[in-house]
């Protein structure tokens, strides 16, 4: 019997966890029976196990709501407010009883009593019918639980076994193979390439255990302070590590009770503002690559940077001339500031200074990132960025000498040479800044720091902490790895400087760099490094786009925006079927661009080949090349390109021509239906109109849309597409305007879309078609 314990604490956790929202769902659809049923199977299954592990006290509990739900499902009770917040008492006194068992501790149980006599208080119905015995037929188990400590040791060996295997292979073939040994290499590759992903798997969870109590908390705290909330959630099918799933619920939670508190009006100030009484809460998870993306969105007052602000200049955080010197941006993220709270007054939920500080603490220490879309007087949205899983981590390997590290690469920005007058190195006094592209960071050069040389940087890693930015100066960057991280030695991790150790492919053993730790270590002072002013302004230094060298030995750049990873692969990798390449990544192919076919096949037969990953956000593709070279900001003068190749112009870049490649083209596919008469007609309107002829046509009307410079006598377009600051033509068209801009971070009253942003521009598109240009 006592073996049975555990077993049932366990099980009766994880189900009072999605419990409680689905009750709160319940009661906002009294007629959604399959809710109902399911409440009430598991208050039967806890009655059940109580009976037979001899837990009276549960026992009466689960039986005073069994009876109130099966008076529900047999029509003798209404499920009003009064009978949802009985059924909500008796679960949490259940939670409650559950852990006390667990800690086996005693828990008061004076006021059971008056919690069952609350639930059960109700006029009995002049003739109510006889209540039927309902019982639920439990499948047979199909899973075991499993300590996470030994999954973290299935997975250690499973990557020990990959680095055997790794070695194994380049053994073998440092000589002529045999065929047979050939065979069974591969075998056994493919045999532990998918054990790995099983035990990965196995420490994966639904993010819908993350989410499940939302529901509830958001209803508790609405109703103590006044106001309605509607909580909508998306994409709870998403899987994400358990261990993070953990790790990111008190995050989570204060987050929301931020936009409850802070955020979501009063209903009559709601009223007043031409908004619906109910606040709204929007929760959605989605996955990008190996990275989950979490994002909390809501229709209240955002967030008032100029009393944020003043709060910090108050409270001698920062100085006025400090603040007055700040972008918006940084301003906005003063909400972040360790004591620094918006409210006047102290209330049970806000008003400490204690919050959002220690989130982001919580999230970064995870290797998460936290980003705010402020929308003043119409909400807020906070993205959350964390890695799919914290067994394994993508990162960059850098070269010191023959020294070789690893940096995560989600805190990275950017990487650069140390070349030309865009990119040096300047000495400050005893310390040295970094130049990139006019914008002045603090420079620690990693090999004089560790003690490995004092030869100077040949390029320079863009790193992101929580106090700003600097550039990490290294010999050169090797390569991107997916690696498993362990806990280097004690005297290591004592540091400061290492978030832990791993062994990549290569069999040897490296060490993770703590961006924020090295920062801290090296005493780097990001108050004192201005931005300073370039030769021009942001708009002329134009769109980041990175310079490299084709297979056909001429220079183009790229929009930086489209470049998903640089990356090396092996001629193997790529596969010709007729005239089309496509590259194997993983279990899937995508389709790889090159400068021509017999450049690439003549870079084939050299060996391993630079790719540049792209991707617009629901595809990838991939774009063949000999090198990079640097990122430069485009030109505004680009001569445009004829026809509707993949080169979008020619510009001039330090006494050189380029060639700029269009994304747009390279994600072009044929074989999309051809645009008709019923088509959405978009009207390329106002001064920007010639360049929206010659880039964006082609992918609009790809997507099924029509474009007119001109509007036929009686034609009504579905909507119009002008640049951000194109005052509004005198032209009578009744028709939503859809602005661009020309600043990819921003400007103007917010509402824009980037003009290369093309997945954000089909998407606003697509939503006033559908509105039938309304």
């Amino acid at each position: 019997m006592d073996d049975l314990l555990p077993e049932f604490i366990a099980e009766t956790r994880e189900t009072l966890d999605a419990l409680s929202g689905e009750i709160v769902a319940w009661e906002a659809d009294p007629a959604d029976r399959g809710r109902l049923d399911a409440i009430f199977r598991f208050v039967h299954t806890v009655k059940g196990s109580c009976g037979f592990l001899d837990l009276p006290r549960l026992s009466r509990l689960s039986h005073a709501a069994e009876d109130a739900l099966a008076a529900v499902r047999d029509g003798g009770r209404v499920p009003d407010t009064a009978l949802v917040n009985g059924v909500l008492a008796i679960v949490d006194r259940i939670g409650a009883v559950v852990e006390a068992i667990a800690a086996g501790v005693p828990l008061d149980d004076s006021d059971d009593e008056t919690l069952i006599a609350a639930l059960l208080k109700v006029e009995a119905p002049a003739a109510a019918a006889p209540r039927r015995t309902v019982t639920a037929p439990r499948a047979a188990p199909r899973s075991i639980r499993l300590n996470v400590d030994l999954l973290d040791r299935m997975m250690s060996g499973m990557s020990d076994m990959v680095l055997a295997r790794n070695e194994l292979a380049r053994r073998l073939r440092d000589d002529v193979l045999d065929p047979r040994v050939e065979a069974a290499l591969d075998r056994l590759s493919l045999t532990v390439a998918d054990m790995r992903d099983t035990v990965t798997r196995t420490r994966m969870q639904k993010v819908d255990a993350l989410f499940a109590a939302l529901p509830r908390m958001v209803r508790d705290t609405a109703a103590e302070l006044g106001k309605a909330v509607e909580l909508r959630i998306e994409g709870s099918d998403v899987d994400l590590d358990r261990e993070m799933i953990e790790m990111m619920r008190d995050p989570l939670v204060h987050i929301i009770r931020n936009a409850i508190d802070h955020g979501i009006e009063p209903p009559a100030e709601r009223r007043r503002r031409g908004k619906t009484a109910a606040g709204r809460i929007r929760v959605t998870a989605r996955q990008s690559g190996n990275q989950i993306l979490i994002e909390i969105e809501d229709d209240g007052a955002g967030i008032d940077v100029a009393r944020i602000a003043a709060k910090a200049v108050a409270s001698d955080l920062h100085s006025a001339a400090q603040v007055a010197a700040m972008s918006p941006a940084e301003r906005l993220n003063l909400v972040f500031a360790p004591g620094l709270s918006s409210r006047d007054t102290v209330s049970t939920l806000s008003g400490r200074g204690v919050g959002m500080d220690v989130v982001r603490a919580n999230i970064e220490h995870v290797g998460g990132r936290i980003a705010l879309d402020n929308r003043p007087g119409h909400g807020l949205t906070l993205t959350i960025q964390v890695p799919l899983t914290l067994s394994i981590m993508s990162t960059i390997v850098v070269a010191l000498g023959k020294q070789r590290f690893a940096i995560a690469r989600q805190s990275i920005e950017e990487i650069v040479r140390v070349r030309g007058r865009q990119v040096r190195i300047d000495p400050v006094g005893p310390a040295q800044i970094a130049t990139v592209r006019g914008r002045r960071l603090p420079m620690l050069p990693l090999g004089p720091f560790l003690g490995l040389g004092d030869s100077a940087p040949a390029t320079l890693v863009i790193v992101s902490t929580r106090d700003g930015d600097y550039a990490l100066g290294v010999d050169d960057v090797l390569d991107t790895e997916e690696v498993v991280v362990k806990p280097a030695a004690p005297a290591v991790m004592a540091t400061g400087l290492y978030a832990g150790q791993t062994l990549p492919d290569s069999g040897l053993p490296i060490l993770l760099l703590d961006g924020g730790g090295l920062a801290q270590a090296a005493g780097l002072r990001f108050d004192r490094v201005a931005e300073v002013e370039a030769a021009a302004s942001e708009t002329q230094r134009g769109t980041p786009a990175l310079l490299f060298e084709d297979l056909d030995g001429a220079r183009r750049a790229i929009p930086l925006g489209a470049i998903d990873r640089v990356e090396r692969i092996a001629p193997a990798a790529i596969h010709r079927s007729g005239d089309q390449v496509r590259l194997i990544v993983g279990d899937t192919t995508i389709p790889l661009h090159a400068a021509n076919p017999d450049a690439l096949a003549a870079a084939a037969r050299g060996g391993d080949i630079e790719v540049l990953r792209l991707t617009d956000g629901d595809a990838e593709c991939g774009y063949a090349m000999a090198c990079t070279i640097e990122i430069i900001p485009l030109p505004a003068d680009i001569a445009p390109a004829a026809g509707t190749g993949p080169i979008m112009g020619v510009t001039v870049w330090d006494g050189h021509a380029i060639e700029i490649l269009d994304p747009l083209a390279l994600f072009m596919t044929t074989g999309l239906p051809q645009s008709d008469g019923a088509a959405p007609l978009c009207l390329l309107d106002g001064a920007g109109a010639a360049w929206m002829d010659r880039f964006l046509r082609p992918v609009l009307e790809a997507h099924g849309y029509r474009c007119a410079l001109h509007l036929a006598a009686g034609t009504t377009p579905d909507v119009r597409l002008m640049m951000e600051d194109d005052a509004v033509s005198a032209l009578a068209v009744d028709a939503p305007v859809v602005r661009l801009r020309r600043d990819r971070d921003g400007g103007g009253d917010g509402d824009s879309i980037y003009r290369y942003d093309r997945s954000a521009l089909i998407a606003a598109l697509a939503g006033h078609a559908r509105r039938g240009g309304r």
